[in-house]
């Protein structure tokens, strides 16, 4: 061992401490009021229509990945009338609103697009850009006939259970009321862009726009219009890692305002041969998206089919995201963090030609603390000369923005335009947080049910709310993989939608037991990394600083999980939840 393990740790705490904020996530604001123009959908014109008044077999709120798969899952389960709702202007998600110049998945296509068998496509990339991404997005929604009865930028503002009739009243921004005998909801946690609270950002007379709402018409399709500008970018997390080097290229000159750093390794993205999946058996995708989830979160696999930096520090993620154990030990899982991060630090050096700059570039924390990042041209955008790395952890970020200048302590920087690649409001949209209003049966809020704490049956229903499922990590698992989780919940729904169909249940909802069971399920098994998450640099991880003492994730991991649901369906477990026959 090369390295004093005690020295490092209290080089992080260092760090760490460099950064932390009192005020935690409030340190920003969301694109809402006065700011709500940073989260106009720039791609799609918004068309007029009429209010809805009818009924629908099934609605599915969000158009993501997510939204999509579980309508192709109500689609095989023979479901002919599904509703598809979302506040873009088409399908996609994420990948609807993230179109800036860089843009591509940090997990291989092969695992992350879903339905890829199913629907045709064949990546071009091993890791596909993001118009490849949204291009089979939209795929999906042809190949299962789900633009048939769409609702595009439309917001679901109510959602009210009528015993009598087992339906839903599902209301909207748009005037819309009309019935539907299932709801789901995928609207995902990170949906609505943020921005940083700097004083005076309501003044500056530069040009501002967010990453997830980029601004073509200045910066042009090729960035061209940015040749004679000074630029300021804000956030190095995975998006700045994806669009600095391509802003540096274009930009007169370019300032990166960094708070923390990225760790960053090497992507070696390649273009796929045209064909590749031709010669590949029926399943090679389930058999692909299980072995890396099984990899990546503990369990044992004989090969290792994806073999890329995710699967390469597989046991730095095991027990701190997934919550599944190791065969190595606390400290030995600590030193090999270090030897890791060691090494990340060492590439800044062999990468960056100024020992100052690459000084400031090294990420000082444990691994998982932040979602790690992969690139081949981020660290060699600062050799070059029109780029400045302006650090601002002393300042806890931007001190403030005058009509021209952006401020850090006592240095200001004269900007053009401001780019803000500061992500996404996490957990503020659908049931969960309370923005979108449920009702069950008499009347009874969700939230109000929950007063004591979240109760569901494997994170999908609760009792009192019959038909009515949401998509997330609520009560389940997680994995850097999310879309191969989304996909096994999809799964689950509509398999849970075909069995009532099979049974003539008007209604699918967990027992009371069921529920209370699987609470205490959780809470006995919970994910205990609340130490970990402390002891990291703040980020959205871990609530800017201030991580929440108890998981609410299924400790043994996600493949634990879906083994349980699928021994669950046959089972018996049916049963459980299909009641009310018709």
């Amino acid at each position: 061992m090369s390295f004093d393990p005690q020295a490092l740790r209290a080089k992080y705490r260092q760090e760490r401490d460099r950064r932390i904020r009192p005020d935690g996530a409030a340190q920003y604001r969301g694109a809402r009021g006065e700011f709500g123009y940073y989260a106009t959908d720039p791609w799609t014109e918004r068309a007029e229509r009429d209010p809805r008044q009818d009924r629908v077999e099934a609605a599915v709120i969000g158009g993501g990945f997510g939204g999509l798969v579980t309508g192709a899952k109500l689609r095989d389960a023979g479901l002919d009338s599904v509703r598809m709702i979302d506040e873009a202007g088409d399908f996609g998600g994420t990948w609807y609103w993230n179109r800036y110049p860089g843009i591509h998945c940090d997990i291989e296509s092969s695992v992350y697009l879903p339905l890829l068998e199913e629907v045709g496509t064949e990546p071009t990339w091993r890791y596909s850009p993001g118009e490849e991404i949204r291009q089979h997005a939209i795929a999906i929604a042809r190949h299962y006939d789900l633009y048939d009865d769409t609702m595009f930028h439309t917001r679901v503002t109510e959602l009210r259970w009528h015993e009598d009739d087992a339906e839903w009243q599902v209301r909207t921004d748009r005037g819309d009321d009309f019935r539907a005998r299932y709801v789901i909801v995928s609207s995902g946690t990170l949906t609505q862009p943020k921005l940083p609270g700097i004083p005076g950002i309501e003044t500056f007379r530069g040009h501002t726009f967010h990453t997830s709402r980029w601004d073509y018409g200045y910066t042009g399709e090729d960035l061209a219009g940015l040749k004679d500008k000074k630029v300021g970018v804000v956030g190095t997390g995975a998006t700045g890692i994806q669009v600095i080097p391509r802003l540096a290229a274009e930009a007169q000159h370019l300032y990166v305002f960094q708070r923390t750093p990225s760790s960053v390794d090497v992507r070696d993205n390649r273009r796929l041969e045209p064909g590749w999946t031709a010669g590949l058996k029926p399943g090679w995708q389930r058999e692909r998206m299980n072995n890396f989830l099984t990899v990546v979160t503990g369990g044992h696999a004989d090969e290792d089919l994806i073999g890329d930096g995710w699967t390469a520090t597989a046991a730095l993620q095991r027990t701190f995201l997934s919550g599944s154990r190791t065969e190595l030990s606390d400290e030995e899982l600590e030193l090999a963090d270090f030897a890791t991060m060691n090494r990340i630090r060492a590439r800044v050096d062999d990468i960056v030609t100024d020992p100052v700059v690459a000084e400031r570039l090294k990420p000082w924390y444990r691994y998982m603390c932040k979602r790690p990042t992969f690139s081949d041209f981020y660290l060699q955008t600062f050799n070059r000369p029109n780029v400045t790395l302006v650090d601002t952890a002393d300042t806890g970020g931007i001190t403030a923005l005058t009509e021209h200048t952006v401020v850090v302590g006592d240095s200001e920087y004269d900007v053009d335009c401001l780019v803000f690649a500061t992500g996404f409001e996490v957990g503020i949209s659908g049931i969960v947080s309370g923005t979108l209003p449920v009702h069950g049966r008499d009347g009874v809020p969700l939230l109000q049910s929950w007063a004591q704490g979240p109760r569901t049956l494997h994170g999908f229903s609760s009792h009192g709310y019959p038909n009515l499922f949401h998509l997330g990590s609520l009560q389940n698992a997680s994995s850097v993989n999310f879309m191969h989780i989304l996909t096994e919940q999809a799964t689950h729904i509509g398999a849970l939608v075909a069995e009532a169909r099979t049974r003539h249940a008007r209604w699918i909802e967990p027992t009371a037991e069921a529920e209370q069971d699987w609470v205490a399920t959780i809470r006995a098994n919970a994910m205990d990394n609340y130490r970990f998450q402390a002891e990291c640099t703040p980020g959205y991880y871990n609530g800017e600083g201030k991580p929440r003492p108890v998981s609410n994730s299924y400790g043994p991991g996600p493949v634990a999980f879906h083994e349980l649901l699928d021994k669950w369906r046959t089972g018996g477990g049916f049963d459980q939840v299909l009641a009310g026959a018709e």
